[in-house]
């Protein structure tokens, strides 16, 4: 009983920060199939009707299919370029002895330093420079930038944790470096993987400073949440609209948690095991 008890403050804290969650979340939702009356009359009150009248005004003012596919390939092809630099550079950072490689990590380190307005002027003008200002190009070379410090800290310390002698016992069997890396360090940091995907999709995806200032509101290449805030109006804005049209881009976000949610559980697990 007395171990019930000891328990018990922190149950409650769980429950109460379950429901500060799900209660904006529930708003958001229901506020998606309300008007503008329904959603100040009683904002809480489930909607009347499950009408889908909102999110296709929304998918059509602001051409959130475009939106969306242009968000998509900024994201992915993002992802996929910063695991290319990252996975190689953490294997080089786990496998160097000395401080040499305690240096290196410390340098990467150092980007978690840098506020992201800071480096707002400075992207600019290099977009210009390379005559990629207003391109998703340019987005797709800077968002990696921005995540190698996360995504090499973290999977560093996924790879410090494998063992060496599968890298000698790899190595008198003939394997080369790259071999090793895509045999062994690699299967076995896919928790880390996929805790590196999730972060940086979730930073990506969300991404609007950048988007906005570089790529800009061209309907052609803008964003989705560039393309969001379109559904505003000088004249009055219909919250039921907007709300629907962040219900849709919540919608890969949801996806992606989905699948990966499993490896990044997993990921948490060996970390507290290994404590």
């Amino acid at each position: 009983m007395k171990l019930g008890k000891s328990w018990l403050p922190a149950h409650l804290l769980a429950w109460l920060y379950a429901v500060l969650l799900v209660v904006p979340l529930y708003y958001l939702l229901i506020s998606a199939f309300k008007s503008n009356d329904q959603i100040f009359g009683s904002p809480f009150a489930p909607p009347t009707s499950l009408s889908f009248g909102n999110f296709g005004e929304a998918f059509s003012s602001a051409d959130l299919g475009l939106a969306v596919v242009n968000s998509a390939l900024v994201t992915v092809f993002a992802l996929a370029l910063t695991l290319a630099l990252a996975i190689p550079a953490a294997f080089a950072i786990a496998r160097a002895t000395g401080p040499l490689g305690a240096l290196v990590e410390r340098v990467f380190s150092l980007g978690f330093l840098v506020p992201t307005f800071a480096a707002l002027f400075p992207t600019f003008l290099l977009s210009a420079a390379t005559g990629l200002f207003h391109t998703r190009v340019f987005m797709v070379l800077f968002l990696p930038a921005t995540a190698m410090p996360l995504s090499v800290v973290i999977l560093v310390q996924f790879m410090r944790t494998i063992p060496r002698e599968m890298e000698e016992a790899a190595r008198l069997d003939g394997a080369s470096t790259f071999s090793v890396l895509r045999h062994i360090y690699t299967p076995m940091c896919v928790p880390g993987i996929a805790t590196v995907l999730l972060l940086n999709f979730l930073t990506f995806w969300n991404e609007y400073l950048y988007s906005l200032v570089i790529i800009g509101p061209d309907p052609a290449q803008r964003t989705v949440q560039v393309a969001l805030p379109t559904l505003k109006s000088l004249t009055g804005t219909d919250y039921g609209i907007l709300t629907a049209g962040t219900v849709l881009t919540l919608v890969p976000v949801w996806i992606v948690y989905t699948v990966l949610q499993k490896r990044m559980q997993q990921a948490l697990v060996s970390g507290a095991v290994k404590m």
